[in-house]
């Protein structure tokens, strides 16, 4: 019997509930489910299951805007690609929906999609990305977000773990790189002069 699993993101670990009356969620449902609860942060993996996580805390919220902000400036003044916010959803080529905190992508490879696409969960896997662990964050979890990221086709990703002040940084067919407690992150050269200013990150 097929089932749709949902787990809900809580202060410590996701919660798993099962609904067995219910088959797993088409695309459609999918994105149905998603406009019915708007207030939530909602993913789904490769597998089907879906994880529902509350809205940032304030804290997270501040340095999620100024992750943005920071990105949006780079983004207006080179003028090569468009920048996403994290409650943007992207359809990976794996079949996952992902919602990176901050992402980016050529103005060449949006401009491929159809309208229809991009008004619903684009089904591209953003060129940069960046995810904050927030305090309920498990590492390894954000890990293997990164490493799908790469693996659907993202250049770079940057995963900035606070509590450890590092920031790790994902490139394909690379080892990772950590940062110790860095004052800015640049992404060059796949991002050409951008700079990530880490005070109000930390």
């Amino acid at each position: 019997m097929k089932m749709t699993t949902l787990l809900i993101q809580t202060e410590s670990t996701p919660l798993t509930v099962n609904f067995p009356s219910l088959v797993q969620m088409t695309n459609e449902q999918f994105y149905e489910f998603c406009q019915a609860n708007g207030d939530l942060r909602i993913e789904r993996t490769a597998n089907g299951e879906v994880i529902i996580m509350p809205p940032a805390f304030s804290d997270t919220g501040n340095r999620n805007f100024n992750i943005a902000a920071q990105l949006g400036y780079w983004t207006e003044q080179d003028g090569t690609g468009i920048g996403f916010d994290s409650s943007t959803g992207f359809t990976l080529p794996n079949g996952a929906m992902r919602s990176p905190d901050a992402s980016w992508i050529e103005l060449e490879r949006w401009n491929a999609l159809t309208d229809v696409q991009k008004a619903s969960f684009a089904p591209i896997c953003p060129s940069f990305v960046i995810e904050l662990r927030s305090s309920s964050d498990r590492l390894i979890k954000l890990q293997d977000k990164m490493q799908e990221y790469i693996n659907n086709g993202t250049s770079l990703g940057w995963l900035i773990d606070r509590q450890n002040r590092k920031v790790y940084i994902y490139r394909p067919n690379r080892e990772v790189e950590i940062l110790e407690n860095p004052e800015a992150v640049s992404g060059n050269p796949e991002l050409s002069g951008f700079i990530l200013r880490m005070t109000k990150i930390w």
